[in-house]
């Protein structure tokens, strides 16, 4: 999973609750993903679903983000996005760049399930 700020967004300071750039209006509770990675993940447009955030070894944390609108959009297959800054507690401590220190933003390891 990678994270993105919105239109209406400086850093992590959120003017409002659309973004222009993706065509979202009013939600920030939205995960992005392919049509193919749709079809996939057996989910489509504006289904809700579960993000779990995966420990290194790739088991399940107890980090999750719950009832994420489905909303496809065109971009890479086997990739999902979420909104930033409302993602941070999926992106683990440690899950940064050794040299730099720049936090892995966009590469954040994560399973798809459907919500209840």
């Amino acid at each position: 999973m990678a994270t993105v700020r919105s239109h209406d967004q400086y850093n992590t300071t959120i003017y409002g609750m659309d973004d222009r750039y993706r065509g979202v209006f009013g939600q920030r509770d939205v995960v992005f993903m392919s049509a193919k990675q749709a079809k996939i993940c057996r989910v489509k447009n504006g289904e809700r679903v579960n993000l779990i955030a995966l420990t290194p070894d790739g088991k399940r944390s107890s980090r999750r983000m719950d009832r994420l609108k489905v909303v496809i959009y065109p971009m890479a297959d086997r990739s999902l996005v979420t909104y930033f800054p409302e993602s941070n507690h999926m992106l683990t401590l440690d899950n940064h760049d050794p040299l730099s220190g720049i936090p892995g933003y966009k590469s954040i390891p994560v399973e798809l399930e459907p919500s209840n």
